[in-house]
């Protein structure tokens, strides 16, 4: 049986390749450029999501597809449409490629900053920066596409939080540079600041449960271990590193001083605006029906803080 996951250069897409073969599936991937190296020895398909040519080459003979592929540039572009198209309208080519080539499920990786505090809720996209909106946007065309045409049961979506864990390709993810510029101690001091984490690992296996569970059909998933400021991170790296976290930091910023900063680093402007912001989820949904359970997020960090290159 034969399962495409898209975007299989990037961090969670080759978690979910490692998966997928683990429990003995047939996988094959797609990538935007075909300089960009894959983690697992799996047939490669060049499918871009801003056009159609591969997709129905990449779908062909799948039983399930796992759509994990979505731009998420380091900085923001000035044109919210440079991120939304790709998104949303790559979104829809591959389930129209997916359900015409006879598909039986498509997971969707969506994003936790979609919801509220649990599935039954959308975050506003009016309100919400670029990269949110892009996911917000994105997730409710593939919803109104399969309700169209009467297909919602094929359909689940996954929304993790920001994941961490073991790097195993070059290409680092953005959430991973928390714990990188920790580790070199890039950072001045530590900000007010924090977020929702999950582990990777967690979050590729909870794909392949809802690709597989019935009770998942049509449904949305939370995935999220727990929320940690900065400096919680900081203080697991120093207490279960030792001497490899000499130069994690310790003095805490003043948010002043991190507002400034944001005005210099295009990677802080994009979250400078979550200082001293606690945010909380739910995952009873994943825990109750597809019996999934997160491991605790000092593993995570530390495990993805010894993969890290030096």
């Amino acid at each position: 049986m034969t399962v495409l996951v898209t975007g299989g250069s990037g961090f969670l897409a080759g978690w979910c390749v490692r998966e997928l073969l683990d429990r003995g599936y047939d996988v094959r991937t797609t990538v935007r450029d075909a300089t960009r190296r894959v983690s697992s020895p799996v047939p490669v398909v060049r499918a871009d999501l801003g056009s159609d040519d591969g997709w129905a080459e990449a779908v062909d003979g799948c039983e399930y597809v796992l759509h994990v592929a979505s731009p998420f540039p380091r900085t923001e572009p000035k044109d919210p449409e440079e991120l939304i198209r790709p998104a949303r309208d790559g979104a829809l080519r591959v389930l129209r490629a997916a359900f015409n080539a006879g598909v039986s499920r498509v997971v969707l990786t969506s994003s936790s900053s979609t919801i509220g505090r649990d599935e039954t809720q959308w975050t506003d996209p009016a309100t919400a920066r670029p990269y949110i909106r892009s996911k917000i946007l994105a997730e409710q065309a593939a919803w109104d596409f399969v309700a169209e045409r009467g297909i919602r049961d094929k359909l689940v979506t996954i929304a993790p939080s920001a994941m961490l864990g073991p790097v195993r390709g070059p290409n680092l993810a953005y959430s991973l540079l928390i714990v990188s510029r920790l580790l070199k101690g890039e950072m001045p001091g530590l900000p007010r600041l924090g977020f929702s984490f999950v582990d990777v690992r967690d979050v590729a296996a909870l794909h392949v449960r809802a690709m597989l569970e019935p009770a998942a059909a049509g449904q949305r998933f939370l995935a999220d271990a727990g929320f940690l400021w900065i400096a919680e991170v900081a203080d697991v790296l120093r207490a279960r590193l030792g001497p490899a976290a000499a130069k994690v930091p310790t003095r805490r910023l003043p948010d002043i001083a991190v507002r400034l900063a944001a005005k210099f680093d295009s990677e802080l402007k994009q979250v400078v605006g979550e200082l001293g912001r606690r945010t909380t989820y739910s995952t009873d949904k994943a825990k109750n029906v597809l019996g999934w359970l997160p491991r605790p997020l000092a593993e995570t960090i530390v495990d993805c803080a010894e993969s890290l290159p030096v």
